[in-house]
């Protein structure tokens, strides 16, 4: 009586479903890539995210959009706001004192940000922010804003020092607000800089051209919106979304309602 090799089939479909995956990864990954390249060479329209896969919206802002009117930015479906506090190992941004006062009367929940650097160490970066931003009940945690900057010469600085800075950075924030920052990045600093700190800290992703096709929980989609309510010589404003509903983001964060 002949055997039945039963092994070669199961190989065969195994080697099958293998060629399959990779096939449907290809198709996949390919479709990624051209829409990356159409929507970042201007030959397809940019990503925007909807209203109602997110509805919980939010700006951020510095001096450079002057005097803000809450109520009148609050009507136009503005949800949260990240406020510029303090740069570097000295700088603090002149109007972030009025803003953070007069912010949450409007009932936008707000945060504080930091612009990150790389020259300074995170330790002087943390005790210039805790010194301008009180700890606050019902307010988003901290920010460290890491990107490039035109002193820099386009040299992108060295990795592993600015990754020590930037965990020192986050560990005397935590410490003194007893919350997780927030890791602000452009592309190319998130995938140098932040990547690997994705896992413990959430993501504010800066893309302007495509939604991020990895796990953010901030999205800055644009920095040439244009509302109401401020009257600084910059005309545009920054635009985010938060992924999910506004009970996941009072819930992540330990919000509650006004």
């Amino acid at each position: 009586m002949r055997r039945k090799h039963y092994g070669k089939y199961i190989f065969r479909w195994i080697m099958t479903l293998l060629v399959l995956a990779g096939l449907v990864f290809a198709f996949v990954g390919g479709r990624r890539l051209l829409h990356i390249y159409l929507t970042s060479t201007g030959r397809q329209a940019a990503d925007v995210p909807s209203k109602q896969d997110y509805p919980v919206r939010g700006v951020d802002l510095s001096y450079y959009q002057g005097n803000i009117d809450w109520d009148v930015l609050a009507s136009q479906g503005v949800d949260f706001c990240f406020i510029k506090a303090t740069e570097g190992i000295d700088h603090n941004d002149s109007q972030f004192a009025q803003n953070w006062e007069t912010a949450q009367s409007a009932q936008i929940y707000v945060g504080a940000y930091h612009f990150f650097r790389f020259e300074d160490s995170g330790r002087a970066q943390a005790e210039n922010f805790i010194q301008t931003v009180p700890v606050t009940e019902n307010t988003l945690p901290p920010v460290i804003d890491v990107e490039l900057y035109e002193s820099l010469g386009g040299v992108m600085p060295d990795t592993d020092t600015a990754k020590e800075n930037i965990r020192e950075m986050l560990e005397l924030l935590e410490e003194h607000y007893g919350v997780k920052p927030i890791l602000y990045a452009a592309s190319n600093t998130y995938r140098t800089y932040i990547k690997s700190f994705a896992d413990e800290y959430p993501i504010w992703i800066s893309n302007y051209y495509y939604k991020p096709y990895f796990d953010w929980t901030f999205w800055q989609y644009t920095d040439d919106g244009e509302l109401q309510g401020y009257d600084g010589y910059q005309t545009h404003i920054d635009l985010n979304v938060y992924a999910g509903s506004m009970d996941e983001f009072r819930k992540q964060f330990g919000l509650q309602e006004f």
